[in-house]
């Protein structure tokens, strides 16, 4: 089970700090995943924590704002959020990819229930 943290209303300009948690597993074999789904909206990767060597990858929306992180294995990945925008608001949902270099959405193992994100004044 994954489950995600952290997210809440935020001013634009602003920061959060999301947390993804495995129970019942450890991370270290896995690459993690962050995706956004906007209001009306599908399913949007933009960031990622790949298998072995935790490289990491941004969509352009997001790339110098948003670091993707993790200590090790037993540790939470976490997506500390800076300098947000009304476009970042949205359901935030972490994916398990097992022993991947990219975060494939069809290639999820597992999923979190999703933690809402609202960035408005």
């Amino acid at each position: 089970q994954l489950v995600e943290s952290g997210g809440g209303l935020v001013e634009p300009g602003g920061s959060l700090r999301l947390s993804c948690a495995a129970s019942g597993f450890t991370l270290d074999n896995y690459a993690i995943g962050w995706w956004r789904q906007a209001p009306g909206k599908g399913r949007e990767e933009i960031s990622c924590i790949n298998y072995p060597d935790s490289g990491t990858k941004y969509a352009d929306s997001v790339n110098g704002r948003f670091t993707i992180s993790r200590d090790n294995s037993k540790n939470p990945v976490y997506l500390p959020m800076d300098i947000v925008i009304p476009e970042d608001t949205g359901v935030y949902y972490c994916g398990t990819v097992w022993r991947a270099i990219a975060c494939v959405h069809t290639s999820v193992t597992y999923w979190g229930q999703g933690t809402q994100v609202t960035v408005s004044s």
